[in-house]
């Protein structure tokens, strides 16, 4: 029997089982009853696969016992399934899956693969998906059994039940950046590297100033929300306070999409050459819903906050027009990332994503050997600060999966060596405050 058109995946045959028919016995009439029908009616759910028996009907599709009493045709194991009920062992006419009893046709699902008794080889098997989850009980165990591991692993309740394909598609979202955009010219400031500090946090020099953590949801949406949490902290820093807006993910997600993908992913670059020309709004105007929301920012009509349906900041400094930014640059190496956060804020930062680190929790994290190196997407966050713990020195960085998943929304991860890939395409930006007023719309 082929199974691929129900699950299109590897599967696992578990354990044996039948299922003893209601229709039997001498007095029934000879039939054929299942063996009159197409083949097609041995599969599914065909409620027209019937014939007619006593009085009533019986059934030849794989959804017969679709009662308490089972109304199979009589053939319907021999015929459809190559099974005689009266030859098979009472022990075979039982599923065991994990420790339970399951009858023919049940479904279970165990974390994110669904498993059912079906009718495989001239007996039922129980039948299971096999797709990596987002969240391994064994994944967990191997990395905090491992001493050479400095975090740990926990089971994060979002995640549980979802497939690894789901997380990568849904919650992270950051498309790979172009060529030509990885040829974007580096800065290198003018400074002395063995002057910086050993620590930084922009959440303690900016305290209560910085973006807050957000939850994506299942919308592939780093690439939006990291745009615009930098840019707000950007506002913050180069107004020296004045300015504190908290800028709209979702305005780029519904209005930047020619050549971004909403909730299926978008390019770094792109977020930012709309935020430098159209400028955002910040999120009490255009809140977040984390779906491909319509976008109502008329745009290219007007360049104003009020007529962008936005109402504007009350307290001085006055601002009237959208918040717009400078071109981005990319900054070059470890050491460039440190002084431009320590000088103008946090940062943007894209690293690789695999399985284990949907579960992290604490530590400073570095890809595991226990994961599949096949699987993998690229993510957006945003790098606040540094530090080193027992010599091993860290980013600390800013996650969009909510506070309870991580260090309180926050992660650490090994820094100086490119840890996935994290130090390969860092971007910063100038905010143009009203202050400053250089590039403002208008």
């Amino acid at each position: 029997m082929n199974l691929s058109w129900r699950y299109g995946l590897a599967l696992i045959a578990v354990v044996s089982v039948a299922h003893v028919v209601s229709y039997s016995g001498p007095d029934l009439p000879p039939g054929p009853y299942c063996a009159a029908k197409p083949d097609s009616c041995c599969n599914g759910r065909e409620d027209r696969c019937s014939a007619p028996i006593l009085g009533t009907l019986c059934y030849c599709d794989d959804f017969c016992n679709r009662t308490t009493t089972d109304d199979c045709c009589p053939d319907f194991w021999s015929h459809c399934h190559g099974i005689n009920p009266e030859s098979t062992p009472e022990t075979l006419r039982i599923c065991f899956y994990n420790g339970r009893e399951y009858e023919y046709g049940k479904k279970v699902t165990t974390n994110c693969n669904k498993c059912e008794c079906t009718a495989v080889n001239e007996q039922l098997d129980m039948i299971c998906e096999a797709d990596p989850c987002m969240i391994e009980p064994e994944l967990i165990s191997e990395v905090n059994n491992d001493p050479t591991i400095s975090w740990k692993a926990a089971n994060y309740t979002p995640f549980w039940g979802h497939k690894l394909s789901e997380g990568i598609e849904l919650r992270l979202g950051t498309l790979t950046p172009q060529k030509s955009t990885y040829g974007m010219v580096s800065l290198h400031p003018i400074y002395d590297s063995k002057r910086m500090a050993r620590s930084f946090s922009a959440l303690v020099n900016w305290p209560n100033k910085m973006a807050p953590i957000h939850d994506q949801g299942w919308c592939g949406a780093s690439w939006a929300i990291t745009t615009a949490d930098v840019a707000s902290d950007r506002f913050v820093i180069m107004s020296d306070g004045l300015e504190t807006p908290e800028l709209s993910a979702q305005q780029l997600l519904s209005c930047n999409n020619r050549g971004q993908q909403s909730c299926n992913g978008g390019y770094l670059d792109i977020a930012w050459q709309f935020s430098r020309k159209i400028g955002l709004v910040n999120e009490e105007c255009f809140p977040y819903v984390g779906g491909n929301k319509k976008c109502t920012i008329p745009w290219k009509k007007t360049k104003s906050l009020k007529g962008s349906g936005c109402i504007p900041p009350s307290s001085p400094p006055t601002r009237v027009n959208r918040y717009t930014v400078s071109p981005a640059h990319r900054l070059g190496n470890e050491t460039d990332i440190m002084y431009e956060i320590i000088n103008s804020g946090p940062v943007q930062a894209t690293m690789r994503v695999y399985q284990d680190f949907f579960a992290y929790t604490d530590g400073i994290y570095k890809k595991s050997r226990y994961v599949p190196q096949q699987l993998y997407g690229y993510h957006s966050v945003r790098i606040v600060g540094w530090g080193d713990e027992n010599g091993i020195k860290y980013w600390l960085a800013a996650n969009s999966w909510g506070e309870s998943w991580g260090e309180n929304g926050y992660f650490r991860i090994v820094r100086g060596v490119n840890e996935c890939e994290i130090e390969s395409f860092v971007i910063g930006v100038w905010a143009f405050t009203v202050e400053n007023k250089a590039g403002v719309i208008g």
